[in-house]
């Protein structure tokens, strides 16, 4: 693995890389709450056959972290990745998980230009995703904690008693066994980085879905512009079946904005699939990139 800072867009983006220069870009977009060293249990499974860039996003672990919440908006996010892609060629495949999934469509949608193949790992669409909310259903009931992280004050909450809160906040809905030990202290050194885990939670903030109360529905949803949400690349969507923060509703109907999708589904992990199987991901990877 190599480091290194790069300025993208007057600000410093940390970046760490798997494998050669001479290979083709993977870009791997993390989630909520990791940051760009989350990608060591895949990446080293992947970098025989790409060049794996994973960055700290924008709030997350040593790169950019500007305090308010405006920063954090989808168009931001995805500007600072459409420059990372043409600092190293402009193109690539791009995998996101978690939030990370929502920055991958944001390019696949609106940077279509730079995407060659987009790969999503438990991540969600907006589209699918604001209409299995909306319905007030088991999603909607998976998805409260959206409510809780939007308070001003949970950062605070959860970083309480060496983040005692926020381990218990990932355990009780999923299996976090495979965070602990050595790997435990250094994400709790990203966390602790100044203000960061209060700008890692701006992205709750800043989104614009909209989540019901538990129970109640959503009954007026805006029109979406669905020409301009179509991700008219090859789409995988690798999918660990044991997942409760996003459950297999939250993706129905995607074939609408991704004609090009190909469906794989994992048993025996949960929304962590990328760290409790990381070569079964590796497998699946490969062999549609392959195809």
């Amino acid at each position: 693995m190599q480091t290194e800072t790069i300025d993208l867009n007057g600000h410093p983006f940390f970046v760490r890389r798997w494998g050669g220069e001479d290979k083709p870009v993977l870009l791997m977009l993390h989630g909520f709450p990791e940051y760009g060293g989350a990608w060591a249990d895949l990446a080293p499974f992947l970098s025989d056959h790409f060049h794996c860039i994973a960055p700290d996003q924008r709030g997350y672990g040593q790169s950019w972290a500007p305090d308010s919440a405006e920063h954090y908006t989808v168009a931001r996010l995805t500007t600072d990745m459409a420059a990372l892609i043409e600092h190293f060629g402009g193109r690539a495949t791009v995998l996101g998980h978690d939030w990370g999934a929502a920055v991958a469509y944001g390019l696949a949608m609106f940077r279509p230009d730079l995407v060659d193949r987009l790969i999503i790992a438990n991540g969600v669409h907006p589209v699918p995703f604001q209409r299995a909310l909306a319905k007030g259903g088991a999603q909607a009931a998976s998805s409260q904690y959206i409510l809780y992280l939007r308070r001003p004050d949970s950062h605070e909450k959860l970083a309480a008693n060496n983040y005692e809160k926020m381990i218990d906040f990932f355990a009780a809905r999923m299996s976090f066994d495979w965070l602990t030990g050595d790997r435990l202290e250094e994400y709790k050194t990203e966390w602790a980085r100044p203000g960061r885990l209060n700008t890692m939670i701006n992205w709750y903030r800043a989104s614009p879905l909209q989540v019901p109360p538990e129970g109640q529905t959503i009954e007026s949803l805006p029109e979406w512009p669905k020409e301009k949400l179509m991700v008219n690349c090859p789409h995988l969507l690798i999918w660990g079946l044991g997942d409760r923060a996003l459950l297999p509703e939250a993706t129905e109907g995607l074939e609408e904005f991704a004609p090009d999708l190909t469906r794989i589904e994992m048993d025996g992990v949960d929304h962590w699939l990328c760290h409790q199987k990381p070569a079964e991901v590796a497998s699946h990877i490969l062999n549609w990139t392959a195809a």
